[in-house]
């Protein structure tokens, strides 16, 4: 699949997938300690372009049109804040660079690879623009959680985070929130909860080929086949088109024009055998009444070579 992404109806080989309900922004963090801290924030929404972000100037902000963007900031102890140092446009909808978001789709049961064949859900590959040379991609794999893992994720122990790290979380939290039309895209570690039972977890951004990869792994109960809204068949068995709706209304309508039209003759009438059903007459008299047609058409089809009754002279 190529061109667009719409997230209600995710096809990959046959099997459709709504994963519609994540359609938020959500972010995950790494980070690399030095001398300072570098830490670089992924924000994905696989439904719709992100907006922009709290505490972030507008000429920092991500390209319009991204749904996976990163944002760098360094963490200096002698600065009373963050300071933002690079915008990665990974994927996106990038209308004015005339780049499409080429959003392309692998289910795993049927994938070629056999590790993948062993998991369900699928694999997501989105496009963006290039950023220092290298062309960005990200390559978000869902996956249906294991039962145990079906009950949600266990909140999230801050302790094991970094001093320096939860400093950023702080800053991006507790950043300028007059805007009431931004949106909140606060860092929350290297797994996210969704929201919906499911977690969000960085696994790597490396060079591959000419390429910069993003690849997450998002586990979700909507990356499941027989989740409910995922099943192909249900959804074709419980989907009735117009016209299987249209021949439904006419025979319920005849059968009670019939029923109706018997009884009234029968207690108005007290008719009886075929003479119950309405315009019986009429009726009886179809197959003649098509015979007289097909005669006429034959007729018509035959003569149509005469001269119109004139002979030679």
């Amino acid at each position: 699949m190529g061109l667009g992404l719409d997230c209600r109806d995710i096809r990959a080989d046959k099997q459709s997938f709504d994963v519609s309900a994540l359609g938020n922004p959500i972010s995950v963090m790494t980070s690399q300690d030095h001398v300072t801290t570098t830490t670089t924030t992924f924000t994905v929404d696989i439904c719709r372009n992100l907006k922009k972000a709290k505490g972030i100037p507008k000429d920092k902000d991500c390209t319009n049109g991204s749904r996976v963007c990163g944002i760098t900031r360094i963490i200096d102890p002698s600065a009373n804040a963050p300071i933002i140092n690079d915008t990665i446009p990974i994927a996106g909808q990038y209308i004015h660079h005339g780049v499409d978001i080429d959003a392309q789709i692998t289910r795993l049961k049927t994938s070629s690879s056999a590790s993948d064949r062993e998991k369900e859900g699928f694999r997501l590959e989105l496009h963006g623009l290039k950023h220092e040379g290298k062309k960005q991609k990200a390559v978000i794999e869902f996956l249906c959680p294991d039962k145990a893992e079906e009950e949600g994720p266990e909140e999230r122990d801050l302790s094991s985070i970094p001093a320096k790290r939860k400093a950023v979380e702080h800053f991006v939290v507790e950043a300028d929130d007059n805007d009431e039309d931004e949106e909140d895209h606060s860092a929350t570690g290297e797994v996210a909860d969704d929201g919906h039972g499911g977690t969000l977890t960085y696994k790597s951004y490396d060079e591959v080929d000419e390429s910069k990869v993003l690849r997450l792994e998002w586990k979700t109960k909507y990356a499941c086949e027989n989740s409910q809204g995922n099943d192909s068949e249900a959804k074709k068995s419980n989907h009735w088109g117009f016209f299987t709706w249209l021949i439904i209304i006419i025979f319920l309508t005849t059968a009670a024009y019939l029923i109706f039209g018997s009884w009234l003759n029968y207690n108005r009438y007290s008719a009886r055998g075929w003479d119950l059903v309405p315009h019986s007459e009429t009726i009886r008299d179809i197959p003649y009444i098509f015979k007289d047609w097909m005669r006429k058409v034959l007729s018509t089809i035959q003569g149509g070579g005469s001269r119109g009754g004139y002979s030679a002279v």
